[in-house]
């Protein structure tokens, strides 16, 4: 695909609107920015080897006790101010039980409504899912149907999350300022992880080539952010949360790593 560094050994990526972003490094050092419709469609354009930090959940328990999987409880601590960006993911039954795509507002309402249902009956105390959380399902899903398909992914694709990983290369200090406000872009908050990213050696191309549609400037950032996360693990420097990871049912880590 246009814009994807051949080779690529390294990828972090994010989820935008009805697609991924990939922020990708070649052997040789060589970056680049490209947009995919589908995660099999990424993964295919990498070397078989390659490493991906995603922004995703991976790992679906069966029931839930506290605010969200372990792997979120463990990573909030951290995150003060921007620990609203952890979004709970519920029990794996409720994620699956209506992901779409919906007909329309109201059949996505009604599914919303559904999955919240089932999330109280699997989790303690009850808790039902918040519409973040709920619009994240459909990508969920995606990578967990790729990674039961073929377990041996689950070694080199890896959740991660922006804010843990601007964290975690802040040493350990959240972001003072948030990326939106009120929904909207905040210009002081780009700048702040933009800085942040070329201090941990970001190639500055990555940030001033164009990003591809329908992609965002915050999900560059976003993805840029993951790439980083992407060679902390290939260095075996990335923090995992918790540690040691837990499993579902299926075997998938539960874990975030940045």
């Amino acid at each position: 695909m246009d814009g994807m560094a051949d080779g690529a050994v390294l990828a972090g990526v994010d989820g935008c609107p009805g697609a991924w972003i990939a922020a990708t490094e070649a052997a040789d050092g060589r970056t680049a920015l490209a947009v995919f419709p589908a995660f099999a469609d990424l993964l295919a354009a990498l070397r078989p080897e390659a490493i991906v930090a995603v922004d995703m959940p991976i790992g679906l328990p069966e029931r839930i006790d506290g605010p969200g999987r372990a792997a979120e409880q463990a990573a909030r601590p951290h995150l003060g101010p921007r620990q609203s960006s952890v979004f709970s993911i519920p029990a794996r039954a409720a994620v699956e039980i209506d992901p779409g795509p919906h007909e329309d507002g109201e059949a996505r309402a009604l599914a919303h409504r559904r999955a919240s249902e089932l999330a109280r009956t699997l989790s303690d105390p009850p808790r039902g899912v918040s519409r973040q959380g709920f619009m994240l399902f459909p990508k969920i899903l995606e990578i967990d149907r790729l990674l039961r398909a073929d377990p041996a992914l689950a070694n080199r694709v890896h959740e991660s999350h922006p804010e843990l990983a601007f964290a975690m290369l802040n040493g350990g200090a959240a972001m003072a300022q948030p990326k939106k406000v009120r929904g909207q872009v905040f210009a002081p908050g780009l700048a702040e992880r933009r800085a942040l990213l070329l201090s941990n050696d970001l190639p500055p191309a990555l940030l001033v080539a164009p990003v591809p549609r329908p992609a965002r400037e915050d999900d560059r950032l976003d993805a840029c952010a993951m790439l980083l996360v992407a060679r902390r693990i290939r260095a075996g420097t990335a923090r995992a949360f918790p540690d040691p990871p837990g499993r579902d049912a299926h075997g998938l880590p539960v874990t975030i790593r940045a």
